[in-house]
């Protein structure tokens, strides 16, 4: 039966990979093409991902693996009331909170100070072994990022899809750091667990499923196969970004662009690689240690990662104290499709948090 499998494997990586291809694939339109198909975008001319930090650093993580992140101060030069460290999900990097890192810094009531990072593998982030592509080994990384870039004083924790996850990690390790000094969690577009029970991932994290453990076989062998493969479904990868990823047909096509230049970044390596400890991701029981914060409780209901129903919902039966805000129409990128919602939700957290 080996020789079976094996060709089964293979013929599923190449299918994987196309697929892939399709849904993640490099995406070869700029915004001024992606502005062609719709003159009214309203976000054209917005530097979508370009906004230059005050300060730019690596902190290593406890294996050595280089994460790089980025600092910034208030904007009137005040000294901030708190730090807000923003942690990206799977697959994107720390341009997903643009709007956030634009507009966070500008609040005077409170004032803030803004931590974001890519995640090991994503992003300007070293690259990650297997072995260490994990939740927990996320949660390590947030700690090492918070001793070196916010040592002292209050924290807010926003994490979107696995940076929530990260957060939860974080939580099941250190559930001190949240009694004495995160005074605000916002979980966005996340699970507390069974994150292949509903939506996109209950095919691709099926144990059945052959595609995914195919697609890494094939990966690991033959990963310029698999790289030259997944440019094939270029030319429909906007369209797939948009239809998967985003609740309203209207969105900016710029912020699409956006999405799709770093999904495209992530090597479908790094995609395999974390898709275990997302399907075993279970930590319904750290979410204890956020009952002393204030928190967040953030997702669009047409959200087809990690929706609505279960999830957010789940969050929020654990957390009854927490504020939930359902996102009428939105889809699993939030923070972009409806910006300036997240960040007054965002804001109003911050106020609570500080006892404003």
């Amino acid at each position: 039966m080996k020789p079976v499998w094996q060709a089964l494997a293979w013929t599923s990586g190449v299918l994987g990979a196309a697929i892939t291809g399709a849904a993640v694939g490099v995406v070869a339109h700029s915004t001024r093409v992606a502005a062609k198909r719709n003159p009214d975008d309203p976000h054209a001319d917005e530097p979508l991902g370009r906004l230059r930090p005050d300060r730019q650093s690596t902190v290593a993580a406890d294996d050595g693996v280089p994460l790089a992140v980025q600092e910034i101060e208030p904007a009137d030069g005040g000294e901030p009331e708190l730090t807000v460290v923003l942690v990206h999900g799977f697959a994107l990097d720390s341009r997903c909170w643009h709007f956030q890192r634009r507009d966070l810094p500008e609040l005077t009531d409170p004032r803030v100070r803004v931590v974001q990072y890519d995640q090991r593998s994503h992003g300007r982030s070293g690259h990650s072994s297997k072995r260490n592509s994990t939740i927990e080994q996320l949660g390590r990384d947030l700690d090492a990022v918070l001793r070196a870039m916010a040592p002292k004083g209050p924290i807010a924790l926003v994490g979107h899809s696995m940076g929530g996850m990260t957060i939860m990690a974080l939580a099941e390790q250190r559930p001190e750091l949240f009694r004495d000094r995160v005074r605000a969690v916002a979980l966005i577009g996340t699970a507390a667990d069974s994150v292949g029970a509903a939506g996109l991932p209950r095919t691709w994290l099926s144990r059945v499923n052959p595609v995914p453990r195919g697609l890494a076989l094939l990966s690991s062998v033959q990963p310029d196969l698999v790289e030259r493969t997944r440019r094939v479904g270029d030319k429909i990868t906007w369209s797939l970004v948009r239809s998967l990823a985003f609740g309203d047909r209207a969105i900016s096509p710029a912020v699409v662009d956006l999405v799709a230049e770093m999904i495209g970044a992530t090597t479908v390596e790094v995609v395999t690689d974390f898709l275990e400890t997302i399907g075993l991701h279970d930590r319904k029981t750290a979410l204890a240690a956020l009952r002393t914060c204030e928190v967040l409780v953030l997702s669009g209901d047409a959200d087809r990662v990690t929706p609505f129903s279960p999830h957010a919902e789940v969050l929020a039966a654990e957390l009854p104290d927490a504020t939930l805000v359902r996102v009428e129409g939105a889809g699993h990128p939030v923070m972009l499709e409806r910006p300036e919602l997240v960040t007054e939700q965002l804001t109003a957290l911050l106020r609570r948090a500080v006892g404003k």
